[in-house]
């Protein structure tokens, strides 16, 4: 393709495949503790630091990772003590989150206004070597992590009172899936946008739960789903000249309903095949005297 001789267009895909690889090893991890949205709720105070960086003059992406940090951080610790339930924790980020945002870049002027659209939506083509930079550091870090403490993390996720008897530091764990959320919707932004980024963290695991048994599996699948969606995403919205973000995510699901047929189909054969099979009366034996 000749847009992929083109500087914007090479960041753009290198954007893509490093949040495809790593948004999936997160996901993970959040789908198995059943907090698939969480990525969501993150993703509009997110938005506040967002507003925060536009209304200082301020980078937009280190302003939204301090806020979706300490907003990560503070909902798990509120969950934690117990006195609010998980998903209305979530809730109550979800909403501030989003009031924040809004309140804060209407304040800003209207360029700052325009500018917000990049990131509720992503905008791949503007990704600068800076972002790249970015984008690499942290998504290596995520990446590094979640492959890293998988064990103990798949014990925390499985099941905390066992994680806890066993002796590992559950509060530190939390706290690091928590940070590392944060992180991830951040640096995606600019990808598949606030809107969108938690699709990637659970589209490519739903999908790769379809085929596949055992953690390690799926979680290898969903890393490869996630790679492909993003790679396939970028190079169709080129061609179709459509938003970046949404097109990966499109990927995602297509991918998502392929691995489902595959897998209803997968299964029919396995039940046709463990049936026994049917009994025949043996032919009438004619005897000669």
């Amino acid at each position: 393709m000749e847009l992929l001789a083109y500087p914007y267009m090479q960041r753009a895909i290198i954007a893509a495949l490093i949040i495809g690889l790593a948004a999936p090893a997160l996901g993970i991890y959040l789908v198995q503790r059943r907090l698939s949205l969480v990525g969501d709720g993150i993703g509009h105070v997110a938005l506040t630091g967002v507003g925060v960086g536009l209304l200082l003059n301020q980078s937009p992406v280190l302003t939204a990772v301090l806020v979706a940090t300490i907003g990560a951080v503070g909902v798990e610790l509120i969950r934690e003590r117990g006195r609010t339930s998980g998903d209305l924790a979530l809730a109550l980020l979800f909403y501030g989150g989003i009031a924040g945002g809004v309140v804060l870049v209407g304040l800003s002027d209207s360029a700052s206004n325009a500018n917000l659209m990049q990131y509720l939506f992503g905008s791949l083509v503007t990704t600068s070597p800076q972002d790249i930079t970015v984008i690499g550091v942290l998504g290596a870090a995520v990446l590094a992590a979640m492959l890293l403490l998988r064990p103990a993390l798949f014990a925390l996720c499985n099941d905390e009172e066992y994680a806890r008897v066993s002796g590992l530091p559950v509060r530190t764990l939390n706290i690091l899936l928590a940070v590392t959320t944060a992180v991830t919707v951040t640096i995606a932004m600019r990808t598949v946008g606030l809107l969108l980024v938690s699709a990637l963290m659970v589209v490519p695991v739903a999908a790769a739960q379809q085929v596949t048994r055992g953690f390690r599996a799926t979680m290898a699948a969903a890393m490869a789903i996630g790679l492909l969606a993003a790679g396939v995403g970028v190079l169709v919205s080129a061609e179709a000249d459509t938003a970046p973000g949404a097109t990966t995510v499109l990927m995602a699901l297509a991918a998502f309903l392929a691995t489902t047929i595959g897998g209803l189909v997968r299964r029919n054969l396995r039940r046709r095949q463990s049936r026994p099979a049917v009994a025949t009366e043996p032919p009438d034996v004619v005897l000669h005297g």
